[in-house]
């Protein structure tokens, strides 16, 4: 198990971070466009960084004020070690002490299950989003054990 750190970031300060991690993952390896990736949201979302035992970058996420979480991103050489879920973890937390009492994801499909894992529930029939088939999933959060 390769150790890494999960912290709150800050769109400002750490715009180049969350930046690289997202180009690298979305728009190079899975081709969304450019255009569809930067939105007006991000500069008031709760952003999480992921940082290897070095400080450098491997994944990222967001929560939107009404409990959207998006833009899940783990470099590929550190998916499977943890990363997702300690972003996933740190996230629904983070909604939970604002007084969120759902948290919604549009996962793509082949997550399904890993947000299955966690209690997520899909809703809806598959939509594209970006070229990407999703599924939106929901997780009451007032129903959920810390």
């Amino acid at each position: 198990m390769h150790p890494f750190t999960v912290r709150v970031a800050h769109w400002q300060t750490d715009n180049p971070a969350l930046r690289s991690i997202r180009e690298t993952v979305f728009i190079h390896e899975q081709n969304v466009p450019v255009e569809l990736e930067w939105d007006q949201f991000d500069k008031d979302c709760l952003h999480l960084l992921a940082l290897d035992a070095t400080n450098r970058p491997i994944g990222t996420a967001r929560l939107l004020q009404d409990g959207h979480i998006g833009r899940m991103a783990v470099l590929k050489e550190w998916r499977g070690c943890g990363v997702g879920t300690a972003l996933l973890k740190h996230l629904l937390r983070e909604a939970k002490l604002r007084g969120l009492v759902v948290a919604i994801v549009n996962a793509q499909t082949y997550a399904v299950h890993f947000y299955m894992r966690f209690g997520f529930q899909s809703k809806g029939d598959e939509f594209i989003d970006a070229g990407i088939p999703h599924v939106r999933m929901l997780l009451q959060l007032d129903k959920q054990a810390d």
